[in-house]
């Protein structure tokens, strides 16, 4: 139980062996209060709406800022996203790379639909993206994806179309080798792990989801690691990340660094 007294500034919660006080402002403290929240908006729909420049989105604008913090770091010059929806994450990413100057879109999803493909084709930032509709992990479509990198570009790579554990696994493996040094590839979603029981949840969603899909992943590609993009300006006290992506940053080391861990 998670009790949240505002007037006295205290967060309390009940643990097997005992109750447990927390000053509202403690790391500990914001810890449960935004699972409390995460699983509320979860409940609520809560990332179903926003848009990005007029294109539903669907993410947690915490994630989203997040994103942009490491996008502007790593300066990529292709992102690659697996699944598409509406296309309001493509249009973020490209809308980044205008003002950066450069960078350009990868949208992979299986299938497209005729109004989203519209919309995003027809949008004020269309020139930066290029979809391509097919499953991600068939050879044709990985193919297609590779060919729109050119020798010696950045790469970025996030994963947000099916969650399944066996489709994340499969598309890390396959997309793993476009990922720089120094770069990433994001595995979202991994917050299934935590909603058993919730609305549109599955039972099996404990071990069967992006998160475990990224551990073995890890365990068997040690030029990796789980490595989330440190916060870049933080003056307050609280490090912890609110997030739909737990466990997700999987960066590829730099050479050297591989080397010497090797």
């Amino acid at each position: 139980m998670l009790r949240i007294d505002l007037e006295r500034g205290l967060v309390e919660v009940d643990r097997p062996m005992g109750t447990i006080t927390y000053p509202i402002g403690s790391p500990q403290a914001f810890e449960w209060i935004s699972r409390a929240w995460l699983r509320s908006g979860w409940d609520g729909k809560y990332v179903y709406s926003f848009t990005w420049m007029g294109r539903p989105i669907i993410q947690l604008p915490d994630d989203v800022l997040r994103m942009q913090e490491a996008l502007y770091a790593v300066r990529p010059d292709v992102v690659v996203e697996t699944g598409v929806a509406h296309g309001g994450s493509l249009v973020f990413y490209a809308s980044l790379f205008r003002a950066m100057r450069r960078g350009r879109v990868v949208g992979v999803d299986i299938e497209i639909r005729p109004h989203n493909r519209h919309a995003i084709e027809t949008h004020e930032m269309a020139d930066l993206i290029t979809l391509i509709e097919g499953s991600s992990t068939e050879p044709a479509i990985v193919d297609q994806v590779r060919a729109q990198v050119q020798p010696g570009e950045t790469v970025l790579v996030i994963l947000d179309s099916n969650h399944s554990k066996r489709h994340v696994r499969e598309e890390l493996e396959v997309y793993g080798p476009l990922v720089s040094p120094g770069s990433y590839i994001v595995a979202t979603d991994g917050i299934m792990g935590d909603l058993i029981g919730a609305p549109r949840s599955q039972p099996d969603w404990g071990w069967n989801n992006p998160r475990v899909a990224a551990e073995e992943f890890l365990a068997a590609h040690p030029e990796f690691e789980l490595a989330p993009p440190a916060f870049p300006f933080n003056e307050g006290t609280l490090t912890d990340r609110v997030t739909y992506w737990p466990g997700a940053w999987l960066r590829r080391k730099c050479m050297a660094a591989a080397k010497v861990n090797a």
